[in-house]
C-alpha cells in the first residue's frame, strides 16, 4: 500500500480512470456484437441502425484513449463492410 499522499491519490485517481475505460470498452464491444448479430440474422434495416451505434462507440472509445486507432478504422471498415455485403 502506498504511503506518500501523491501516490495515495493517484491510486484513487487509476481506480476511477478504470472503470470510465471499461464503460467506454464494453459499451462499445455491445454494439459490435447487436452488428454481428443482425448481420447473422440477415435484418439488412436492423444492421445499419446498429452499425450507426457501433461506429459512434468505436470512435468515442477511440476519442478517449481506450483503443487505437487502428483498432478503430479496422473495425469500422470490417463492420461496415459485412452489412454492405447483405442481400
Amino acid at each position: 500500500m502506498a504511503n506518500m499522499k501523491n501516490a495515495k491519490k493517484k491510486i484513487k485517481v487509476i481506480a476511477k480512470k478504470k472503470k470510465s475505460n471499461n464503460d467506454y470498452r464494453t459499451s462499445m464491444r455491445t454494439a459490435m456484437k447487436n452488428v454481428e448479430k443482425a448481420v447473422l440474422a440477415s435484418d439488412k434495416d436492423k444492421a445499419s441502425e446498429a452499425l450507426g451505434v457501433a461506429i459512434k462507440r468505436i470512435d468515442k472509445a477511440t476519442s478517449k484513449g481506450v483503443v487505437t486507432k487502428n483498432f478503430c478504422a479496422r473495425n469500422k471498415s470490417r463492420l461496415t463492410k459485412k452489412v454492405n455485403e447483405m442481400k
